[in-house]
This record gives C-alpha cells, structure tokens and sequence, in this order.
C-alpha cells in the first residue's frame, strides 16, 4: 500500500534548466531520478516500480525462446578484455583501473568476454547447443557526452543475452526468434511503432545486426528508410548511392586564383558553380597512430565516419593541419598532392566516371577547374568506395528509386550476429558430431531498461506529464481523496482503496490534505493511467469520477460499483496492448 504523502521525492511545475528534451525535463519534475552527475542519476520509487516492470517483460520473453538468466560481475579482470584483444582497441568509453594487487581492471560495458568465459568449459561437445543465457545488469560506459536524461547516460541497467551455437543456420533461425521477442517486447511495454533497422556492428564485431529504433525528433540516430519497398538502415550502415551529373564536354585542367577562398561553399561562390561539380577534401587522423587520412568526396556529400573507421580498421578524429604534414590547407586536392609517408588517400565513388569539376590545387590561393580524376590523377590506380553518407531524396539501395528519407529516432535495443569473433579470440572449441573441433557461433542481444522507459515517456506525453501505459506505470490507479478532513469522504476513499487492493490492483492513495488541483497536477506528472476522484461534491450524488490520464474518457460511476468499473478500465487498457 502506499500512500502519496508518504512518497518520497518532491514534484514541481518548472521546467529544469537544461532539459533539451521533454522526456528528461518531465521525470525530474515528477520526482522520478535526481540528477548525480554527468550522465549519473539517482531512481526514486516511481521510475525502479517502472523499471521492474520492463525487467519482468524482458524476463518473460527471453525465457519463452528458452533463455536462462545468469549475473555476470561489473568489475571484470582486464585479461578476459586482453583475451578478446578489445582491452586496447576499444576507446575511452571502457574504464579501466587497477586493483590494489596492480592487475588491470574494467567496468563491463558490455560482456561478451564474460559470457565465453561462463561457458567454454561447459560447452565443450556439439551435444550442449544451443543455448541462450541472459543477464540484467548495471553497466558503466564512460560517455564523452551524456545528454537527454537517461537517454544517454554513463551507468545502466541493461538486458543483454548471448546465444551459442554450432551453425549458421542454427543461428539465424535463434536470430529470427529473437527478432519477434523484440517486437512482442515493445508492443508489451507501450511502443509497438519501434522499427527494426540494418546497422553497424561498430566495436561488437559480427557479420549482421539490427537496431530497433523509435522514431523521434529528439533521436541521436539517422534512420535512412524507403517508403517504397520498405528498406531500413542506421545512418551509419546505409549504402550511398549518387547518380553521376552530367559533365559535358571535357575541359582542360586550368589553374585559377581564388584568393579568401577556403571552403568548398566559397570557392562554388567564387565559380558560380553548384557544390554538385567540385571535390572536396576531408581530412582526418587516426586514433592508433595519428597518420593523416585525406579523403575526396563530391562537394555536396558528408563523409560517412562509421564506413571510415570500418574500413581503415581504426577510429579517426578531425585533422590537425600543419605545414610540416606537406596539406595546404583549405586548398587540398587529388592533384600532384604531396603527403608524408604513411598516410592515406581515398576517393569516395561520388567522383567516378564525373569530370570537369573544381578542387584544391594543393597551392595556396589556388584551386583547379576542369578535373576528371581518371585523367588527371590516373596515375595513382584510383580505388573508389563507398564512404557518403546517404542522403534525404537520395537512391534506395534496394528498389533504385530516388526516394530515400531521413528520420531522427533513439536506439532502443540491438541484436547482433557476432559469429565467432569472440570464441575464436578467446579459444572456445566444441567437438561436431564427426569429432571435429569448431569454434561456436554467437548472437548477443540488448536492451538498455531506463533508456526504453524514458523513451516510452518521450513517445506518450502530454504538457501535463508522461501518460505511462498501463503495463509498465509505477501505479495502476490513482485515488484522490478531495477534502480528506471531512469524514464521510474520508470514509468513502478508504472503503474503494481497500476494495481497489482486494482486486489486485496497484494503488497510490492521495489522502494528503491539499487542493484537488496539486492532487491532478501530480497524478498527471505521475502519468498513472485511471484516476478516480472521491470529493464532497460527487459525494452528494453517491458517486466518484473516473478520468483516464489520457484525458479521452471520464465517468461519473456509483460509489457501489467504482471497484468494479475501475478494475474494467484497467483490463480494457491491458486489452489494448494485447496482454494478458
């Protein structure tokens, strides 16, 4: 039983200062976490009863496709980390430290290392596969930006699961059950508009993964999806395909002087010429030995980053340009380009078969006009890749048609194909049934519980509050007890609370001894779905009043029958998300 007045935490009208989105403002003002520090927050009652909820759903549907809950620890010896060899390739993000003894330490960000070392001795013969086991656990990933409340954070709780098995096959099949566990997941938890799209594996490794992305302006993430055949695909993974522009005739390389000219908007300016005909030069360095990687893409395309660190198997960062790198800056260009040894040059497959176009001429206060790069850089035996990012009314990579668009959403789960990235750097074997030895494969599978709780209150709000489905709030019902020191309400309030209670159903009793407007307000921040109000006025009739927080339906029920029809209202919403 609980009562509001005995609720802690405090709830307030204020926006907080510093709340770029409504998610994150709404459940400080509801008293639902309390900022820490960056990326760091404390839970009170109403968002861990949330949480639990989310934890039993994931509970639920990772036993239905036969998956065994374990706990795996947060501070994890380095050398399972070494083992892997992510103990060095993976960035800042993994915080590592030292015991008192000098060993290396980590904080799991994620436990693919742990799962391998659970059950490589367990799954040592064909006749153990395949198996799943799950965990849910806080993690620590050391974020260089948190934002959005628990949208991005540096601790959580996160569902993660790791099935084995000894085929392809027998893994795509488990990847398929996994994928509908995920959809019954988030129609379950009030978010049946989640879609599923390709992505990048970025630092899990694995040949095939999918992100479920919730569709919002608010989003981190670029969702390139075609409205005609359906393709679906993360930013970072999504296929740039540009259509050539028509050159004309070609024109000689010609030397142009462009004083003040540094950017490749200038210099069109100073041309009069689209951003469709020049060559742009990026450059950037890499993280494992600073050597200087130039890339040349059309004008009017972005450098796809995520291709980028794929492809150079290292993480890059902007340039330092300076004289002794042999770059002149704001002046780069594929031809005669001088570059110290060790560094890179790569054409994006936006400049191929195109010409006459204008780049830097490597000089400056100079650019070219007239450039066909198989003519005038041929010499270099050009390879050209896909390194653009795609593009809103670019060409689906799917059905060819110039249809694409670009959405913003958040990341609410992934699942990945790793393969035997991990099994294979850690020496897990088994033995097939010809008594061969094999490597297993593996699918990992993750939710993160506060960020899907905050963008199921990102998704259902109102100016009010979050409007909490009924399966995942804090409280089935809110009670609001109008003048409590009259004792024939009073009377009336206690009797449907304990009534309420006898049914099952989670209450929250507002019995506190303040306006019915602060009891609304805070129902409202709340977001709990049926409220019922017990005041003088209703009293005279022998009813109460029903009200759904969503504001779409409000009833004047008997005071005899108010249990009952609450009780309907609770299993109607129940209905609508098709639960049990």
């Amino acid at each position: 039983m609980m009562k509001l007045s005995q609720l802690v935490g405090e709830r307030f009208k204020e926006r907080p200062a510093g709340c770029a989105i409504d998610s994150h403002a709404l459940m400080l003002r509801g008293g639902y976490m309390k900022y820490v520090s960056s990326g760091s927050f404390s839970q009170y009652a109403p968002l861990r009863r949330i949480c639990r909820k989310i934890e039993a759903i994931l509970r639920e549907e990772m036993d239905r496709i036969g998956g065994q809950e374990v706990l795996f620890p947060v501070a994890l010896p380095g050398e399972l980390w070494q083992e892997s060899g992510r103990f060095d390739s993976v960035g800042k993000e993994l915080l590592r430290f030292r015991d008192r003894n000098g060993a290396d330490m980590v904080l799991g960000m994620t436990h693919e290392e742990a799962a391998v070392q659970l059950v490589r001795e367990y799954a040592q013969t064909y006749a153990k596969y395949p198996f799943m086991v799950y965990q849910i656990q806080t993690k620590f990933r050391d974020e260089a930006r948190p934002r959005g409340g628990l949208i991005r954070v540096r601790e959580f709780t996160m569902k993660d699961g790791y099935s084995f098995h000894t085929s392809q096959e027998d893994l795509e099949q488990y990847y398929g059950l996994c994928l509908q566990a995920y959809s019954r997941i988030f129609a379950r938890v009030g978010l049946p508009e989640v879609i599923a799209v390709a992505s990048d594996s970025g630092m899990m490794g694995g040949n095939l993964s999918h992100e479920f992305m919730l569709l919002t302006p608010v989003g981190e993430d670029s969702i390139v999806r075609c409205p005609e055949c359906g393709f679906c695909s993360n930013m970072e993974a999504a296929e740039s395909i540009v259509e050539g522009i028509e050159a004309g005739p070609a024109q000689p390389l010609s030397l142009v002087h462009t004083p003040n000219v540094h950017t490749i908007e200038e210099l069109c300016q100073f041309l009069h010429i689209p951003l469709e005909q020049s060559c742009k030069a990026v450059v950037y360095q890499t993280r494992r030995d600073s050597r200087f990687v130039v890339v040349f893409i059309r004008g009017d395309l972005e450098v796809n980053e995520t291709k980028l660190t794929n492809y150079l198997q290292d993480e890059v960062y902007p340039a330092d340009i300076t004289p002794e790198c042999g770059l002149a800056a704001g002046y780069i260009g594929p031809c005669n380009l001088c570059v110290n040894g060790g560094n890179t040059v790569l054409f994006d497959r936006s400049l191929q078969g195109t010409g006459n176009l204008s780049c830097g001429a490597n000089r400056e206060g100079y650019h070219y006009t007239g450039l066909w790069i198989e003519r005038d850089c041929g010499d270099r035996g050009i390879v050209y890749l896909d390194l653009a990012k795609a593009r809103e009314g670019g060409v689906c990579p799917k059905c060819g048609r110039r249809s694409l668009t670009v959405s913003r959403g958040i990341e609410v789960g992934n699942i990945f194909q790793l393969g035997d990235k991990y099994t294979r750097a850690m020496g897990m074997t088994c033995l097939d049934p010809e008594g061969n030895t094999r490597y297993p494969l593996m699918g990992c599978y993750g939710i993160g519980v506060e960020r899907l709780a905050a963008s199921v209150c990102e998704a259902h709000h109102d100016e009010y509050g979050p409007i909490w489905p009924v399966s995942i709030a804090p409280w089935q019902v809110h009670l609001c007890c109008v003048r409590p020191n009259q004792s024939e309400t009073k009377a009336a309030a206690d009797s449907i609370w304990q009534q309420l209670e006898a049914l099952g159903l989670e209450v929250i009793y507002d019995d506190r001894n303040v306006r019915a407007g602060v009891m609304f307000s805070d129902g409202d921040l709340l977001g709990i779905p049926v409220r019922v109000v017990v005041s003088p006025r209703s009293l005279k009739d022998g009813c109460c009043e029903l009200t759904l927080r969503d504001k779409s339906r409000t009833e004047l029920v008997a005071l005899d029958h108010a249990a009952a029809a609450v009780d309907q209202w609770v299993r109607e919403l129940r209905e609508q998300l098709r639960l049990p």
